[in-house]
């Protein structure tokens, strides 16, 4: 198990600069492509640059070596694949498409923070791998969020306590590839010469059309769960909007045109209308077959995008009427207003919440998270949006059922992490860990709160003193000043060092807290 820290030997001057997601470094030749029907041209290794994603998109995201975007955010489609496939990828570049041309040669740099460089030519890097076998355990559970099946193999072997969040809509889009409602009555489903033939073809050794559904999707889900076993792996149904579904094999038949899918028909919604029902039991039907056939049983579900209460109890009904049993754990994503207001109702039929700050915070501040111009003001440390899943954080805890938090919040924001932290672990022997370009500014805000007594630290008898003589219970790292090896072994000595205990150490604590007082 290893990290990788990239580093680019270069200080030239990037042409274009864009929205860093990740922090690795990839090189290689530019294919523009603005039209999605002409992925044919594509070659594997290719850096693909283009206006804008959507699941229509993932077979050439998988195949890219890095990819560069015109429009989008940090939550964007072409943002949230390629994190999770491992590729550097700059989004929000404005005009890539026009600076640009197919047969260019560039390195895609997301090494340097968050605005990611992209430079003519051949730049050269490096690369250190770091043991992660040798990481100290801590307190908070961390969980990875998994969507192509083939990742999970590599991603399991990273430090974490199971899969927070496994997205079906990779498997559907990727190896179903057909809507699920056009295999329910398939021969007479009316499909073009072309979307037959191919339809066929993948469904050859399936006489129950349906079957296919159920089949390839639990193959997909088993393939993260088996990687992770027996850690828990929670599953969301499936959260398409409809121009996502439509652009399905047969999509356009059974879905409608809507002027703002994304607060359209999707999520708990769809799932007890009656055009979408038979569907959302093939999906039931699946995970059934992953938990019982498989013996899975570090499967559960979470239910997305749940509007009201009364659609929580009907797909709960739903789901246990569709042969889920009663032992398995049912959550539901927390992402929208709603959701935090009636906390305590929902929690009453959900077995707990897992907060989707991505679609929270649009909702919270009227932004469209696609919208690259508004990215400055739709991030999730607006204190808004931070007092949401602070009061989520506290009711869970009082009715003691599972928190987690499956957006992007804890990857951008280091204060973000150490204030969910800090909610979920809120015990005195506990130990904080924050970071920030110098130290200085986390190491400030930390030690306004009053238990805890934060310390910088740059070398290894400094990390000592302040554990000894200080008692210092959060440690301050300078990420622009040490490398993750460093950090390693000052983290180390952080965690194994005990308070002297010393009257004279005892003194100067107490002075120092008087004068906080």
């Amino acid at each position: 198990r290893t990290y990788e820290e990239y580093t680019v030997d270069s200080n030239a001057k990037p042409i274009l600069t864009g929205i860093s997601i990740g922090d690795k470094v990839g090189k290689g030749v530019v294919r523009v492509i603005t039209d999605v029907k002409k992925m044919k041209d594509f070659k594997r290794g290719e850096i693909l640059v283009t206006k804008m994603t959507d699941p229509d998109w993932n077979a050439i995201l998988t195949m890219s070596s890095a990819v560069i975007t015109d429009e989008g955010g940090k939550t964007c489609h072409s943002a949230i694949i390629s994190r999770e496939l491992g590729i550097p990828c700059i989004v929000g570049t404005k005009d890539a498409t026009q600076k640009l041309k197919t047969g260019d040669m560039v390195t895609v740099d997301c090494s340097s923070g968050q605005i990611g460089r992209i430079l003519e030519g051949d730049v050269p890097f490096s690369v250190k791998e770091y043991n992660l076998e040798e990481m100290p355990e801590i307190n908070t559970k961390i969980t990875l969020n998994i969507g192509a099946p083939d990742t999970a193999f590599k991603a399991s072997f990273l430090p974490s306590d199971g899969v927070g969040l496994a997205r079906e809509e990779f498997i559907i889009a990727e190896k179903v590839r057909i809507h699920p409602m056009a295999l329910i009555d398939y021969d007479n489903v009316e499909l073009t010469k072309e979307e037959r033939e191919i339809a066929d073809d993948l469904t050859r050794e399936y006489a129950d059309k349906k079957e296919y559904f159920v089949n390839e999707l639990a193959e997909g889900i088993a393939q993260i769960a088996a990687a992770f076993y027996p850690k828990k792996v929670i599953v969301r149904f499936s959260d398409f909007k409809t121009n996502e579904y439509r652009n399905l094999i047969g999509g356009r038949l059974f879905e409608g045109e809507e002027s703002n899918p994304m607060l359209g028909f999707r999520g708990a919604s769809r799932y007890i209308d009656k055009s979408f029902q038979p569907a959302f039991e093939m999906e039931c039907k699946a995970i059934k077959r992953v938990r019982e056939i498989f013996g899975l049983t570090n499967v559960c579900v979470m239910v997305p995008f749940c509007r009201t209460v009364e659609e929580g109890k009907q797909v709960v009904e739903l789901i246990r009427k569709f042969g889920l049993n009663d032992d398995m754990p049912i959550y539901v994503m927390c992402e929208i207003p709603s959701n935090v207001i009636l906390a305590e109702q929902f929690l009453e039929v959900f077995d707990g919440m897992s907060i989707g700050s991505n679609d929270l915070t649009q909702l919270t501040l009227g932004l469209d998270r696609d919208n690259g111009g508004l990215a400055h003001i739709g991030n999730e440390n607006n204190e808004a949006v931070k007092e949401l899943i602070r009061r989520v954080i506290r009711i869970c805890k009082e009715k003691n059922k599972y928190c987690g938090i499956c957006g992007q919040a804890p990857s951008d924001y280091p204060d973000f992490a150490r204030k969910l932290a800090k909610s979920l672990n809120d015990n005195p022997q506990n130990r904080g860990l924050v970071l920030c370009g110098s130290g200085i500014g986390v190491d400030i805000v930390a030690n306004r709160f009053g238990k805890v007594r934060c310390g910088l630290g740059f070398d290894k008898k400094q990390v000592y003193h302040g554990r000894a003589f200080d008692d210092i219970n959060c440690l301050a790292l300078p990420a622009d000043f040490v490398n993750f090896n460093q950090a390693k072994k000052l983290v180390k000595i952080f965690l194994e060092t005990k308070f002297s205990g010393q009257e004279r150490h005892k003194r100067r604590l107490k002075k120092i807290e008087k004068i906080s007082n």
